[in-house]
């Protein structure tokens, strides 16, 4: 506990701010450097894969468990889980920048990192349109903007040819399924929902008022969705999913019961227009049935 104090005088020592870089974060707030970032701690895996999108990757000196891409991220410091932080860790690596992730991060534990001093910039998309704005972002506060640009351009002009491609289409109904015990999904407001838009999909229960609702079985047959799309660990589909062929409901009548691994999907970086392509040519076939 003597070294982890020490550790902490250290990070509060007065700093001259002088507002040399000025980058406002997904929850509006303004985020303030004298220098580009050189140690950065992400925390959240989402946030791992947008940093090394930044060309930020050299920069971070810790991740949170199942940061696993790039694989160069397997070799970082770990501060532990998203949920449950190891602050002392984290102080040990004296970071310039922390990158959060406000719906995923402990509120306490974040409220102890901004008692440091330490600068905290939340990157949180929403949108597919946020990505690149968080690559570009994160790129001017380490430094490496020009890469961030480019990450970001190619970004969406990948956006933009899956939208051409599938916009005015005729809408499909889609259960997203997270998890099958409790039954979990995502509202309107889920940056999945913003690919079912993209591929021309109607989210179901796109109205609910939580983000990740938790539903009943007499819900989804009341809804029909002509689709189900289930997300899981690993490249094949989980057992759960087959689980829907004893309902009497459209998405098993007509065999529509897809699956998108769920780090290209759920992790709102670079890689979810990999799960976009998936997901929409899912969202094709049953169209086409």
């Amino acid at each position: 506990m003597i070294r982890f104090f020490l550790i902490l005088c250290c990070i509060l020592a007065p700093a001259s701010v002088q507002g040399g870089i000025l980058v406002k974060d997904d929850q509006g707030l303004v985020v303030s450097l004298d220098r580009p970032a050189r140690r950065i701690v992400s925390l959240a895996p989402s946030i791992t894969e947008l940093l090394y999108a930044a060309g930020a990757g050299k920069r971070l000196v810790g991740v949170v468990d199942y940061s696993d891409y790039p694989e160069a991220a397997l070799t970082i410091a770990r501060v532990g889980g998203a949920g449950a932080l190891d602050i002392e860790r984290i102080a040990s690596l004296r970071p310039d920048l922390v990158v959060a992730w406000k719906s995923g991060n402990s509120p306490g534990q974040i409220a102890q990192l901004e008692k440091l001093g330490i600068p905290i910039y939340y990157a949180e998309p929403r949108h597919l349109s946020d990505i690149p704005l968080d690559v570009e972002r994160l790129g001017i506060l380490a430094g490496s903007a020009e890469a961030a640009t480019l990450s970001a351009a190619s970004f969406r002009k990948q956006m933009e040819s899956l939208r051409s491609r599938y916009s005015g289409k005729k809408p499909v109904s889609v259960f997203y399924e997270i998890w099958p015990a409790p039954l979990m999904t995502v509202n309107h407001e889920h940056i999945i929902s913003d690919v079912m838009r993209l591929c021309s999909a109607r989210n179901v229960f796109g109205k609910l008022p939580v983000l990740t609702p938790t539903l009943d079985f007499e819900s989804i047959l009341q809804a029909d969705p002509e689709a189900i799309i289930a997300s899981g660990e690993g490249r094949k589909p989980p057992p759960w999913l087959l689980d829907w062929k004893k309902w009497n409901i459209a998405a098993s009548r007509k065999g529509n019961l897809f699956f998108v691994p769920a780090d290209l999907i759920s992790r709102p970086g670079p890689r979810i227009l990999q799960g976009a392509r998936l997901f929409c040519s899912q969202v094709d076939e049953a169209r086409n049935k």
